[in-house]
């Protein structure tokens, strides 16, 4: 039954549902102990089949965030075979993190025979001819970090490589790579788009995301 957007506070939630979506939410950022915590006072049956290949991959995951990339590549064939040989992006991704992260360190001898060896052949495809180019442009400053592609160093770009790998992982083994929330909030932002595209002229008053996240 198609139901009104606008009417959608009148509809029944069930426990359930918000169960399983936390559940989502705790399974997709491997918080084993939050969720161990979260099924025993929700008296959910407890997902033991995620919680071993959860423990895998926040390890996998965290060795991307904390510097150890060459690790996370380890592990993650160990894991998923031949995920990063059929997904050339995140490989890139991967390997370009060690490479700026013995820039940082100021091994630039070393940084470049990496690069050399692992990076280059990237650069027979086009669309990595220019961040090849942004990677090698760190090893021109004395401080890259101050740089014009200092973001290649930061936080935010690992835990964007980070945040890819754990959704390649997840799609590998046949999980969600998004959590409940997220399609949610995705399936809330394209109802809003249309319901302005067919009534927003009219002057009917539409409901925005910050409404629906505020509840």
């Amino acid at each position: 039954m198609d139901v009104d957007p606008r009417h959608y506070e009148q509809i029944a939630i069930k426990d359930s549902d918000i169960h399983n979506i936390v559940l989502s939410y705790l399974v997709h950022n491997c918080y084993g102990e939050t969720l161990e915590s979260f099924v025993a006072c929700s008296g959910m049956p407890e997902p033991a089949d995620f919680i071993e290949d959860m423990e895998k991959r926040k390890g996998i995951v965290r060795c991307a965030l904390e510097g150890n990339a060459l690790k996370a590549v380890e592990l993650t064939e160990q894991v998923a075979g031949d995920l990063l040989e059929n997904n050339k992006d995140l490989h890139f991704d991967l390997l370009s993190l060690h490479f700026a992260d013995l820039v940082c360190a100021k091994k630039c001898t070393e940084a470049l025979e990496f690069a050399q060896k692992k990076l280059t052949p990237f650069g027979k495809e086009k669309k990595y001819v220019e961040k090849l180019e942004d990677f090698m442009a760190l090893l021109a400053y004395e401080e890259p970090e101050k740089s014009p592609v200092f973001h290649l160093l930061g936080l935010e770009y690992r835990q964007h490589v980070a945040d890819k790998l754990n959704r390649a992982i997840l799609a590998h083994t046949n999980l969600p790579s998004y959590t409940a929330i997220e399609r949610l909030i995705q399936q809330t932002t394209v109802v809003r788009q249309s319901l302005n595209q067919d009534h927003g002229k009219d002057g009917i008053p539409l409901f925005s995301l910050k409404d629906f996240l505020k509840g």
